[in-house]
């Protein structure tokens, strides 16, 4: 379990733990808290599309994975986000600064290392559970 604090960035400071911890393979299985500011992303079949959100929005869901890429931490979330007017938006999380607190549930796979090599078919980095077997 891991906590964030306002204004940290929920990507970096989850890849600096996973370097620190040597995580080499684990899931975000939930998140709850607060973002200041976030950037989603709909992926239309060949590119992602994205909306910045400048208002704070609580984090209703937060999951996704930690693989390695290119020998560092490669992280892979989708989030549920709730505004001001009560309405969810979701998608991709391409980017995330906290607001007041994060909480993060992670779970590791000690032992393993997931890849997430580029497929170039998809034009997507996608996740690999056993190293070198996507095409």
């Amino acid at each position: 379990m891991l906590r964030l604090d306002d204004g940290q960035d929920l990507f970096e400071t989850l890849a600096d733990w996973a370097r620190r911890e040597s995580i080499g393979a684990a899931a975000i299985v939930s998140g709850i808290g607060m973002f200041r500011r976030a950037t989603i992303g709909y992926w239309d079949g060949s590119q992602y599309r994205p909306r910045d959100l400048t208002e704070p929005h609580e984090v209703v869901a937060l999951h996704g994975s930690i693989a390695r890429a290119d020998g560092a931490p490669s992280l892979h979330l989708h989030a549920a986000l709730a505004g001001p007017d009560h309405q969810l938006v979701g998608g991709h999380l391409m980017r995330a600064t906290v607001g007041v607190l994060q909480e993060v549930v992670v779970e590791a796979f000690p032992g393993r290392i997931f890849g997430r090599p580029m497929v170039e078919s998809f034009g997507l980095r996608m996740l690999d559970l056993e190293p070198g077997s996507l095409p």
